[in-house]
């Protein structure tokens, strides 16, 4: 019999490294899939909640909320690209790149939950900002995206245009910030444990080990 875990991955699509965290927590439960059945549930985090509905160039707003050079942001997203191929993604960044709003994508990955077609609308999600570097704050293509993930486009539509769920996103983020979670991704098993960052496969799959093996034992963190 599979040990069950509940995972919530907190994190937003604006965040490379959320993509990498997560190819890396996907491997690491692929490797386990003989020995653990696991539930991923993605929960909302704004990296940059005033980003207005334009957007900002992505170089531009990495040097200016990091404080470092162009070349220094140069060398920052060849290390991401190297690590996305790690985990077979594509991060293709483009001169037209830039960062979005990401509040109403979050809303449609809260309503993508109950569909369960959240993992799906998430990819797409980052393939659509990260590969083909589409305004992921636009109703239109996040009603697209929306398709792409399985889901009905009109319903998307809908969701955005009438601001249903804002509510429930600002009360989850809310919870998150109020239990001390500052930086994405940020994986919490079992409401108990935190592993922060775009760890490795192997970290992931040694923590998850751990996890399940004090889980057993019947201990628990203070």
């Amino acid at each position: 019999m599979k040990d069950q875990i509940d995972i919530q991955f907190v994190s937003d699509i604006m965040c490379p490294w959320c993509v990498v965290g997560l190819g890396n927590l996907n491997q690491a439960l692929a490797e386990l899939e003989q020995q653990v059945s696991a539930t991923v549930t993605f929960q909302p985090f704004e990296l940059n909640p005033d980003m207005p509905q334009e957007g900002q160039d992505f170089d531009q707003h990495i040097q200016q909320k990091y404080g470092i050079s162009k070349e220094q942001s140069d060398q920052n997203r060849q290390a991401i690209k190297e690590r996305g191929q790690d985990v077979g993604f594509d991060f293709s960044f483009k001169p037209e790149s830039r960062m979005w709003n990401s509040f109403d994508a979050h809303r449609l990955l809260h309503w993508a939950e109950h569909e369960e077609k959240q993992a799906e609308l998430k990819q797409a999600l980052f393939k659509a900002h990260f590969t083909h570097a589409q305004n992921v704050a636009d109703h239109e293509v996040l009603a697209g995206v929306a398709a792409a993930a399985g889901l009905d486009p009109k319903a998307a539509k809908g969701i955005l245009e009438s601001g249903q769920f804002a509510e429930e996103v600002r009360q989850k983020e809310a919870f998150w910030q109020q239990n001390a979670i500052t930086s994405v991704p940020t994986v919490i098993i079992n409401n108990k444990y935190a592993i922060s960052g775009a760890q490795p496969a192997d970290v992931f799959k040694e923590a998850l080990e751990e996890i399940i093996s004090k889980e057993k034992d019947g201990l628990t963190e203070d």
